[in-house]
């Protein structure tokens, strides 16, 4: 049975594949960037083991949040975090999948896809300098193109975001103005624009709102029929968020060479590389105070690296590849252990 995410479901933001959870059952909190993997993969391996995977999509910020107060069993954060954040907490994170972070607009009378900004320009309008559709440093990106005179109405995420942290990355990799006067992080000052939470409200406030844009990872984008933008690469080609584009941009990433998996891939070489693409990590404890529970979690995402590679790839998502997997299982060995420093994996 495939899942489906009508707007009830996705408002809720909340992933709870039973009524009740046994003591076998896992909970997690954190990024919506790969929500809709993580609730397909709890279906079919609820199906499959009878174990649940209560999973709450309530942002990157919200996830590391409740990691640390070790109310959950795993947080989720499309932002890595660096070693020596990894190591105050006592955490240790690993990737799960890859995607591609996606500029939406609603705008009457262009076609899906038929837009194409650069990351200059994307900035401009995030900061409020390029106000309508009209304007000269769009129309000249997009000629033959019928634009509307309309305003442009911006949307961001309202919550703490590793979408946002991929997006904003991006931005001052592109524009030293955005580097300077906004940054990068889960949460920015942003100069102007309307906030929802979540991928979710961002895509519902995008397809409310006539003359809008936005950014949501590009699972929402499909789930949603909504128009996105091509954009300019570090080569210089207008390039279209495609399973094709993200694997270009994911197999830049050296996970051998990256302390505690910390890896943006952001702004990558290739001409066919998607600028704005990035993996989503899963946050546990180093030391368990419960095993079992612990190892249980270690049992799904083992399972879904095994079994879920074409679950991803149906969503738009960049499964790990093998040789990757199994760095991620030697640090299960190495890193989450019971209390008495034995190893759960």
């Amino acid at each position: 049975m495939k899942l489906q995410f009508g707007r009830t479901l996705i408002a809720a933001a909340v992933l709870s594949m039973s009524a009740s959870a046994s003591a076998a059952d896992m909970t997690g909190a954190g990024a919506t960037f790969p929500y809709p993997i993580y609730a397909k993969w709890a279906e079919a391996y609820k199906a499959k083991t009878g174990v649940s995977m209560n999973y709450q999509s309530i942002g990157s910020g919200g996830g590391i949040k409740q990691i640390k107060a070790k109310t959950v069993d795993f947080g989720a954060s499309d932002k890595p975090l660096k070693l020596e954040e990894l190591e105050k907490d006592g955490l240790t994170q690993f990737p799960t999948v890859m995607g591609g972070v996606v500029p939406i607009i609603n705008l009457d009378g262009v076609k899906e896809g038929q837009i194409k900004l650069t990351g200059a320009v994307l900035a401009d309008i995030f900061m409020g300098k390029v106000k309508k559709w009209n304007d000269p440093a769009i129309a000249n990106l997009n000629k033959g193109v019928a634009l509307p005179a309309s305003d442009i109405t911006v949307v961001h995420r309202s919550d703490g975001s590793g979408t946002t942290f991929l997006f904003t990355n991006y931005l001052t990799k592109v524009s030293s103005e955005w580097k300077d006067k906004v940054g990068s992080d889960a949460s920015v000052a942003w100069p102007v624009g309307t906030g929802g939470k979540g991928n979710e409200g961002v895509a519902n406030f995008v397809k409310q709102i006539k003359g809008s844009i936005g950014y949501v990872e590009f699972a929402y984008a499909k789930q949603n029929k909504m128009n996105y933008t091509q954009l300019q690469n570090k080569e210089g080609v207008f390039v279209a968020p495609t399973e094709d584009n993200f694997k270009a941009a994911a197999a830049n990433a050296e996970w051998d060479k990256a302390p505690g998996f910390y890896e943006i891939l952001t702004d990558e070489p290739g001409k066919a590389s998607w600028p704005i693409t990035g993996a989503t990590f899963i946050l546990m404890h180093k030391s368990q105070a419960n095993p079992a529970q612990a190892a249980q979690v270690l049992k799904f995402f083992d399972w879904a690296y095994a079994n879920g590679d074409a679950m991803a790839l149906e969503l738009d998502y960049i499964p790990m590849p093998d040789s990757v997997v199994k760095l991620i299982q030697n640090s299960w060995k190495t890193n989450i252990k019971s209390a008495d420093g034995k190893a759960i994996y």
